[in-house]
Formats: C-alpha cells, sequence, structure tokens
C-alpha cells in the first residue's frame, strides 16, 4: 500500500510542501482547505506536473477532512500568516483554534498518523496538537529547527562564499527571537565557525538568523516564508516514511532532557518511522545553557496562556 500524506492548509506553505514532496515520489498527497475549490485547484495543477518530473503520485484537493483518512503524516500548516510588525506570538489564539479543528479532525480519521506542525507560534502550537489529539509525543513533531539551521547555512555560505553543502549550523531552542544559534557546534568542513569567521560578522549572521522570518515578512508585505519552510517539511518527511534515522533540529516534546520538561522545545532529534526516535543532547557551555533556558521561558509562557 502507498503512503499517504495529508496536509491541512492549502496555501503557499501547504502548496509548495506537496510540490516538493511530490517531487520526492514518496507518497501519494491530500491537500485540505476550507476555500471552496482552492485545493482541488492546486492538487489538479500539481498532479497534471507529474508526467513531466516522471513521478507516479496521485494528488488530490478537498474542502472536507474524509479525504485525509489513514494517512501516515498529517502536515499542519493552517493558520494565519505573519504580517509586518507582528510576532509569532501575536498569532497564538487566532491559531490555536484552527490547530484545535485540525487537530481534531484528522486524529478522528487517522489515528496512527505521524504529525508534523508549521503553524505559528510553533512550539506552543505543537504542544497543544499534543494535547488535543491525546497522542503520543514522539508522534507530533514542530517543524522550525531545521528552518532556522538552514538560513544560517545559507547566510554563512553566502559570507564565506562556499558551497551550502560544506556548512552545518544548528539552531536550537524556541521559534523566536529567543532562538539558540550553537556558533560553537557550527562548522564548515569540520572548522568551526568561530574559528573561520571574525567575531563582528558572526554575531552580525546569528542577529539575522534570529530575524530571518522577520526580514522575508517585512519584504513580502502579505505574508510570510513558504519555500524553505516546505522544504524543510518534506526533509522530515522523507526521514520518516523512510526511516532514515536522520538527525536534525525539531521541536520534540522533553522530559528532562538540556534540564527542561514540560515543553516542546527546538533541540535535535532522530526521526524513523515511529517519529522522534531520540533527543540528541549536545555538550553545552554555561553560556549556551543560559541562552537556552531564556528561549524556553519564552515557550513556557505561551503555553500557560493557552
Amino acid at each position: 500500500m502507498k503512503n499517504k500524506i495529508s496536509i491541512i492548509g492549502a496555501g503557499q506553505t501547504g502548496a509548495t510542501t506537496a510540490h516538493w514532496l511530490a517531487a520526492m515520489e514518496i507518497a501519494d498527497l491530500v491537500l485540505v482547505d476550507i476555500v471552496e475549490g482552492m485545493p482541488q485547484g492546486k492538487a489538479l495543477d500539481l498532479l497534471e506536473a507529474m508526467p513531466v518530473i516522471g513521478s507516479d503520485v496521485y494528488v488530490t484537493g478537498s474542502n472536507d477532512y474524509d479525504a485525509t483518512e489513514n494517512s501516515d503524516i498529517v502536515v499542519i500548516t493552517a493558520g494565519l500568516p505573519r504580517k509586518p510588525g507582528m510576532s509569532r506570538d501575536d498569532l497564538l489564539f487566532a491559531n490555536a483554534d484552527i490547530i484545535r479543528k485540525a487537530t481534531e479532525e484528522t486524529v478522528r480519521r487517522s489515528p496512527e498518523a505521524i504529525f508534523i506542525i508549521l503553524t505559528n507560534p510553533l512550539d506552543a502550537m505543537t504542544y497543544l496538537t499534543m494535547k488535543v489529539g491525546n497522542l503520543k509525543p514522539e508522534k507530533v513533531i514542530g517543524q522550525a529547527g531545521i528552518l532556522d539551521s538552514t538560513r544560517m547555512r545559507a547566510f554563512v555560505a553566502m559570507e564565506l562564499g562556499v558551497s551550502v553543502e560544506n556548512v552545518h549550523c544548528y539552531v536550537l531552542g524556541g521559534h523566536g527571537d529567543d532562538m539558540v544559534p550553537l556558533t560553537r557546534h557550527s562548522n564548515v568542513a569540520g572548522v568551526p565557525l568561530n574559528k573561520i569567521l571574525p567575531p563582528d560578522r558572526l554575531e552580525a549572521i546569528v542577529n539575522r538568523t534570529r530575524q530571518g522570518g522577520g526580514e522575508i515578512v517585512k519584504l513580502l508585505k502579505t505574508g510570510s516564508a513558504f519555500y524553505a519552510p516546505a522544504a524543510a517539511i518534506a526533509q522530515m518527511a522523507e526521514a520518516i516514511l523512510k526511516d532514515k534515522h536522520l538527525v536534525v533540529p525539531a521541536a520534540a516534546y522533553l522530559n528532562g532532557e538540556y534540564g527542561l520538561k514540560g515543553i516542546y522545545f527546538g533541540v535535535p532529534v532522530q526521526l524513523g518511522r515511529s517519529g522522534v526516535e531520540k533527543i540528541i543532547e549536545y555538550d553545552l557551555n554555561p553560556e549556551e545553557q543560559e541562552m537556552l533556558e531564556k528561549s524556553a521561558e519564552s515557550v513556557s509562557s505561551l503555553i500557560e496562556k493557552l
């Protein structure tokens, strides 16, 4: 039987996620959205591209959650995007209602699915999905760390004029302005960033990484990033369905790791067919641990508000 991925929210991010996944040819795809005709039209358009790229993937669109039945993975991108001047936290209550409904409807039809959450504020929405769906924590994962890390990788590659494939960056913590880029653990072909970049340039890259989403929001004016977030979701889905045991930064439920408990938080995780297989703990120095705890306080406050 073919794998099945359902994407809740067929806007820019949801449709682009379907685009990346269709090219990977790892699952049939379902796009669900409340706007009549929109998910059907995008799905048909994408389906008609399959002969060109040689991918035998079936893509459908629907306004009904019944189309998601028996999904292996449910991706939730639905929610209000940020606009200029808004923080991710400003979206908390409006998007919480959307997440609750999407979770309830999809869990009822696919109780064994693994959930990948993108809706902001990311860490709080991932926590909410786990609670509302009464799901095992390892089966609910937030996509943020890959996105934050790939932004940092792109900035480092541009700064040094090297291939992005040689750049390895790790960003932990909540998906917000308090995220923690680990410059000591990040490297270019094995050389730590703090050994290859002057302090002022490294600090500039760290700050740009933290503001990466806001930078795009300001430029677009009517929405937020979608190409890179969608690519990150696709990488996670592939790791799960192919049981790759791939280590990536993602929002996972912590139960004592890094000295934190009871929150979803960006950490290195190993992904496989069961979802989060393990959490990898880096050896942090006191300064890094302090930054991580500050970020955790921000995430905890949002969960408390919910």
